[in-house]
């Protein structure tokens, strides 16, 4: 209340800061503590000044935690609490080891006391129903500490293997024998190509880089009365291949879009298609010059001089996707839908491995160039790079959210690259075992990847990097790379910095394949829209 000279009953107002007050305030109840005040009684009391009264504290505060949360508050506490056990479950079930042989998952499934076998459960839903219940029991049993003890007889459990034929073990050797050499060259190779010039390296970055930016629609052609599904170079550049939903093969000239050969021989839609390494240069017509994959789950091979397949691998037991050979011409690998992919010796016709790996379908298959390695992408968003030589998993690719649907290995033998539905392509460095770059590249799935391989002739004055009287020039080999998508484009990229290029624009509907020819004079790509397009420069006189 204000006094009658219209001043404030405490004689002042105090402008400034309250921390000198507090500490006196502070000092005073001290000081209190220490020398209590005399009784009332006291002669002395009436002589001491009034303390200012003691404030109230953080510390003095109690805390009731006898609450009772709400009927919402309660229902979020418990569903956040699910969600958090689901995730511990999904990261203790991929840690476990899960048998890959039936047998032993029925024998498994039956020590847990569980049913062998639920109504149309097939073997890949079987493996994931014991993968669920070992990591369900995991939790119950609180068994998670043991795996988590870090023993060496707990890690070397973690591996599972499965006996193996004699051919698969002569195959392993035989890869072993022709990819080491193959190594040896393509280092060496490398060790000569960092004598030259950094000037030379950019100079033939910036040509090729400037006739990328040229591409456009160099012809169309219609290729199906229903989508094409893939398309694919043969090694010499001359002739296209492409695979279509009505299960037809058909075989174009690149020169003039004319079709040469239709090959027919499944009854459901192709999902991979691809040449022999030797096909159209050394490769006898009547032996096995193109492989495809289709929808019926087998996998044919055909020669130049029949319409009908020569050979079909049976084994797959679903649809089966991309498929690949190896560097060799003498094996192939198939990526199914029914969680495997396999290699065959298509000399013998025969299976020699069927191999595990992936919680999902398989998509994707690619080989090195030395062929050494494989490596697959599943729909299950991992990728996995696996050692043909000993069998082992050499590499888990963990990174997309999405499918896998391409895979590709670069020429320099030590980058992956990998194209998911998550719209995005990742680069994988086998030295450092990560994903080294992520690039946006769509803005819908990425269907297809690939990257540029070089000509596959000795005497190729582009294949070599000594030319007599020239100064010595890089590789154009794994320069660039290419990407189709369900966004309707095809983007071509720098392999060095990951740079956009080049978009070609020109599919009415989703783009399901590409390739690029080793000449490098085109591009081509497969869709929706039932064509296959070439992309060559604007000033191509060819």
């Amino acid at each position: 209340m204000d006094g009658s000279n219209g001043k404030p009953a405490g004689g002042r107002i105090y402008f400034g800061s309250l921390e000198d007050v507090e500490a006196r305030n502070r000092q005073a109840a001290a000081a209190a503590v220490s020398n209590p005040v005399p009784a009332a009684n006291d002669a002395t009391a009436t002589a001491t000044p009034t303390s200012q009264p003691k404030g109230t504290t953080l510390d003095s505060i109690k805390l009731d935690d006898k609450y009772e949360l709400a009927d919402s508050s309660k229902r979020a506490r418990d569903q956040h609490m699910e969600v958090m056990e689901m995730f511990e479950r999904k990261k203790r079930a991929r840690s476990l080891a899960v048998p890959t042989d039936d047998k032993k998952v029925r024998e498994k499934l039956r020590e847990l006391g569980e049913p062998v076998c639920l109504f149309a459960e097939d073997n890949m839903d079987r493996r994931n129903r014991l993968r669920h219940l070992m990591a369900k029991d995991d939790v119950v049993e609180g068994d998670d500490e043991s795996m988590a003890s870090g023993d060496e007889e707990d890690e070397e459990e973690e591996e599972v293997y499965t006996p193996g034929s004699e051919s698969l073990l002569k195959a392993r050797r035989d890869i072993a024998h022709y990819s080491l050499p193959k190594a040896a060259e393509r280092v060496a190779r490398q060790n000569a190509e960092a004598t030259i010039p950094v000037a030379a390296f950019k100079a033939m970055r910036s040509e090729e880089f400037e006739k990328l930016r040229t591409y456009a629609n160099h012809s169309s052609q219609l290729g199906d009365d229903r989508p094409l599904s893939q398309c694919t170079f043969s090694p010499d550049s001359q002739f296209l291949a492409t695979g279509s939903w009505s299960g037809l093969c058909k075989i174009w000239n690149v020169a003039n879009s004319q079709l040469s050969h239709t090959l027919r021989g499944h009854t459901e839609k192709i999902g991979g298609i691809k040449w022999h390494p030797k096909a159209h240069l050394s490769q006898d017509r009547g032996a096995v010059n193109l492989a495809t994959g289709a929808g019926d789950g087998i996998v044919n091979l055909w020669s130049l001089e029949s319409e009908t397949p020569i050979q079909s691998l049976k084994g797959h037991e679903a649809r089966v996707a991309r498929i690949g050979f190896h560097p060799m011409g003498r094996f192939l690998g198939s990526a199914g839908f029914d969680g495997t992919w396999r290699l065959w010796d298509i000399e013998a016709g025969t299976e020699l491995l069927t191999q595990r790996g992936h919680s999902r379908e398989v998509y994707a298959i690619g080989f090195q160039c030395d062929g050494s390695l494989v490596a697959t992408g599943g729909l299950d968003a991992v990728g996995r790079v696996w050692d043909l030589r000993t069998g082992r998993s050499a590499l888990t690719m963990e990174g997309h959210v999405s499918d896998i649907l391409g895979i590709d290995f670069s020429p320099n033998g030590y980058q992956i690259a990998t194209g998911s539905a998550d719209n995005a392509i990742r680069i994988w460095d086998l030295r450092a075992m990560r994903s080294i770059h992520s690039i946006p590249a769509h803005t819908n799935l990425v269907s297809d990847i690939k990257f540029f391989e070089g000509s596959p002739f000795a005497n190729d004055p582009d294949a070599q990097m000594h030319v007599e009287g020239e100064e010595p020039r890089p590789s154009r080999s794994g320069l660039y790379l290419g990407s189709s998508s369900f966004d309707g484009t095809v983007k071509i990229w720098s392999a060095d910095d990951w740079k956009l290029q080049k978009s070609l624009v020109g599919h009415t509907g989703k783009v399901t394949g590409l390739d690029i020819s080793n000449d490098g004079r085109y591009i081509g790509s497969s869709g929706f829209d039932r064509t296959f397009k070439l992309w060559a420069p604007e000033a191509a006189d060819y």
